[in-house]
């Protein structure tokens, strides 16, 4: 990727922050990703807000009246295994998640 030099001003305290722990030279590659990841979060919001558009607003996927407490406790070592076992690489998080959505308090 070509580059080419800018002159940007920053707030003096956040950059010295980010100086100290990328060094010499580390800012540059910082603030790259930083403006990358940013344009990711704004397609990523534009995308939403088009789908949203099209096809009306968008449906939670997990049960959200899960308390966070429960969404934060480990499973047990042999549900992991059951569920890792059980689904494709792609649907074990899917088959845990829906596990620990049927077994929340208020659950159907």
């Amino acid at each position: 990727m070509a580059t080419k030099k800018y002159t940007v001003t920053l707030p003096e305290e956040p950059a010295e922050e980010i100086l100290a722990e990328v060094g010499p030279g580390g800012l540059s590659v910082y603030v790259t990703r930083v403006v990358e990841r940013r344009r990711e979060q704004d397609r990523l919001g534009e995308l939403v807000a088009w789908m949203q558009k099209e096809y009306g607003p968008l449906q939670p996927f997990l049960n959200l009246s899960v308390p966070l407490d429960r969404l934060r406790e480990p499973f047990a070592v042999e549900d992991q295994r059951t569920a890792h076992a059980a689904a494709p690489a792609s649907g074990g998080l899917l088959v845990s998640l829906a596990r620990l959505s049927a077994t929340a308090p208020g659950s159907p």
